[in-house]
């Protein structure tokens, strides 16, 4: 593996815009933190509007051309783009981990999985068909095709910086969409060496466009009203989401919001308690927390929960904190001091209400921000993490006593976007999915996510789908034509 500083120097600071970088028309850069050390990485250039509203009309300009590219073409590039990022895996884990947090392995993972997505897309793009079918009344044919939406805004996330862009990135490719990335503030760096990725496997310029900005909201609101954009997709928070849906009107765009969650852990009393302890540490520890698939209610049959809560805490008290790239480390911080704030927060609220904690439970490090692995029990009904995402490495665990009441509670919330179920019952396994309001459901295991799979949630968690043979639909629109015999 490359050194720190030579990953970081590797990694262009400019705006990828139009097929080659430059800097922001104003001048002004964005200071990227490591979140372990709160120490300087690297400065990147801060986009104004006029700079967002460049890549669009780069992206724009390029539409056309795209659209009309084979789609053994596209996903030759998307190939080869896969295979460029599996051979530099070792270079942007080590890049997320420093701008992220996450330890190296979860970050080599991240590379793993968020790669995939080029490759599933890859293989999607030449599989885009319509139908052929004679009208009922035998007088004409009717023809559907399907055709790339167009010019799309991305908006992604801190917490999974490659593979929040892979997965919305793949198929807009695969489909001959052109692209406009916004990443987020705090990460991004790996969006940018992704970007020189594309460059060096050749991708036609215009077609995908990189803008790191602090003007979010401005920037995002200029290219929504411009009536050359087609679609805008999203991973973040629910109240953002909402607004973006709103803002979206004006235009009537196509949206893809991939919002909050909730997930609820239910244990039942013929479940697997090791598998489950296992399957817990997946879906809660992954990222430190930090998921909107993370599951934040862990819901455990009254018979099983003392037995349930004692390992877990046993687990998470053995977890090591430090920073990402040291040896044996398993847990690293949270993002910034605002988010290990509010887990504090949501911590001290839910202990005031009665919670016991049996491991855990305070911030700790005497720089970065890190916070315990913490397991809660005896958390009442009225404790605000229950309601709302902690995104941290917090566990809280109520108990329930029939089947009835562990779907009635899981379903309380307005978020729907994945559960997870532990349970050797075959019949009770298909009841509970079936009654469950989610999007996702692990069964007997603690990740869900696969670029084979459909990822979204319904309610407050958005809508639209990533990932799977759905994922490609979301760049597409649907063309009819009546052919008169």
């Amino acid at each position: 593996m490359r050194t720190e500083e030579a990953v970081l120097a590797g990694v262009q600071p400019g705006l990828y815009i139009d097929g080659g970088w430059r800097d922001s028309g104003s001048g002004s850069t964005i200071v990227v933190e490591d979140p372990a050390t709160t120490g300087t990485l690297r400065e990147v250039a801060d986009a104004t509007v006029e700079d967002g509203l460049a890549a669009l009309s780069a992206a724009a300009a390029a539409q056309a051309d795209w659209a009309a590219t084979p789609p053994r073409v596209r996903g030759e590039l998307l190939r080869s783009a896969y295979e460029l990022l599996i051979e530099r895996a070792d270079d942007f884990a080590l890049l997320m981990t420093l701008e992220m947090g996450k330890p190296l392995d979860q970050a080599r993972g991240e590379v793993a999985y968020g790669a995939e997505f080029f490759r599933w897309f890859a293989e999607e793009a030449v599989r885009i068909s319509g139908r052929w079918s004679t009208a009922p009344d035998g007088r004409s044919r009717l023809l559907t095709m399907k055709q790339p939406v167009g010019p799309t805004l991305m908006v992604t996330p801190w917490n999974f910086p490659l593979a929040m862009g892979t997965r919305k990135i793949g198929p807009a490719v695969a489909a001959g969409c052109t692209m406009v990335v916004k990443p987020a503030r705090q990460t991004p760096l790996t969006m940018l060496a992704l970007a020189g990725l594309f460059e060096e496997v050749g991708l036609p310029r215009g077609v995908l466009n990189v803008v790191t900005t602090t003007r979010t909201e401005e920037l995002v609101g200029t290219l929504m009203a411009d009536p050359r954009l087609r679609k805008i997709t999203f991973t973040g928070s629910t109240p953002v989401g909402q607004d973006l849906v709103r803002r979206s009107a004006d235009q009537l765009l196509r949206t893809s919001m991939e919002l909050g969650g909730n997930a609820p852990f239910l244990v039942f009393p013929d479940a697997d308690l090791d598998a489950a302890v296992d399957g817990a540490m997946l879906a809660k520890m992954r990222n430190m927390g930090e998921a909107c698939t993370a599951a934040n209610r862990f819901l455990v049959h009254e018979s099983v929960a003392g037995e349930f809560g004692n390992a877990l805490a046993a687990r998470m008290a053995a977890e090591v904190i430090g920073r990402g790239t040291e040896d044996g480390v398993t847990v690293g911080p949270l993002i910034d001091e605002a988010q290990r704030r509010k887990v504090g927060e949501l911590v001290d609220d839910a202990t005031a209400r009665g919670a016991r904690v049996l491991t855990g439970g305070s911030a700790t490090g005497e720089v970065g921000w890190f916070y315990e692995p913490t397991v809660l029990t005896d958390v009442t009904e009225d404790a605000e993490l229950l309601r709302e995402e902690v995104f941290g490495p917090v566990a809280p665990i109520t108990t329930f006593s029939t089947t009835e009441e562990a779907i009635a509670r899981s379903n309380d919330t307005r978020y729907g976007l994945a559960a997870y179920v532990y349970t050797s019952d075959v019949g009770r396994t298909i009841d509970v999915c079936e009654a469950l309001e989610f999007g996702m459901i692990g069964v007997n295991q603690g990740i869900v996510s696969n670029p084979a799979a459909p990822f979204g949630g319904v309610k407050h968690s958005g809508s639209g789908r990533e990932g799977g043979v759905e994922g490609i639909e979301e760049y597409l629109e649907v063309k009819y034509v009546g052919l008169a015999r």
